[in-house]
């Protein structure tokens, strides 16, 4: 009798979020969703399982996400999948996780070009082994006539170095005359940036509880707006998507500004 309550709650309340998911396109979608994909460590040490357990999960949960994001019309999905400063992890997981690109595309890559997803890349390609960036590549071309959701995975991606290498590409462009350093802005800027193709993200989500941007994207998220969630990133899910966009849809972004109706 107790397990057919259970059951009979957990479907109750995944009919409460698949209407709550069906209502967010009644209001304004955010165009670029960030994430930073934390927990799979702490995902499968609760489970006893070794810790790239928790990142094979966590790739499930990619999909997921992917495929959620895709449904809402969202324009771009950034993923933050390997930093810069993840090369000090042990160097099995360090390994395994270089793995991952090719099992996930090797798999999900028909579904994703079926669904007119794009792949996208940002982040030094030097110390990536050849194998993940084949795989990622042959995505990436397989992908590029798409024009539905751009899926773009920051790999061996840190924002401090993105910003440094940008403004070494500045200064070398002003010595040689083909930028005007008084012309320089936020705009000409950004364009130096790995998301010049893309817009500012609207959505900035982390999981498992951390709050700190750990130097992603520190100049594209300005003026992002923020959802934290103690959910650990394999258990992120439906509801937990669909709660960070109903936080984002409740708020009033003013850029600096103020409402109209304010004085």
């Amino acid at each position: 009798m107790l397990n057919k309550l259970k059951q009979w709650k957990r479907q109750q309340n995944s009919e409460d979020v698949d209407e709550r998911f069906q209502e967010l396109v009644k209001h304004p979608i955010p165009g670029h969703v960030a994430i930073i994909m934390d927990g799979n460590g702490r995902w499968a040490q609760k489970r006893a399982l070794p810790r790239v357990a928790g990142h094979h999960e966590g790739m499930k949960c990619v999909r997921r996400i992917t495929k959620l994001a895709n449904e809402l019309g969202i324009e771009a999905l950034t993923l933050y999948a390997f930093s810069t400063e993840n090369w000090k992890r042990p160097k099995m997981e360090v390994e395994f996780l270089m793995k991952l690109p090719e099992e996930f595309l090797g798999t999900f890559l028909p579904e994703l070009v079926e669904e007119n997803v794009q792949v996208k890349m940002m982040g030094n390609k030097e110390d990536i082994p050849p194998h993940t960036l084949k795989a990622v590549s042959k995505a990436i071309e397989a992908t590029k006539d798409n024009d539905g959701l751009i899926l773009n995975f920051a790999l061996n991606y840190g924002s401090r170095a993105e910003i440094l290498d940008s403004i070494r590409h500045v200064l070398n462009d002003i010595q040689n005359g083909i930028l005007d350093e008084k012309q320089l802005n936020e705009e000409i800027f950004s364009t130096y940036l790995m998301t010049k193709e893309l817009k500012d993200p609207d959505l900035l989500i982390r999981t498992s509880g951390e709050i700190r941007l750990s130097n992603f994207m520190l100049w594209q998220l300005a003026y992002t707006e923020f959802w934290f969630t103690e959910c650990l990133w394999p258990d992120f899910g439906k509801e937990q998507f669909t709660e960070a966009i109903e936080a984002y849809q409740g708020r009033s972004r003013r850029f600096g500004g103020i409402k109209s109706e304010e004085s």
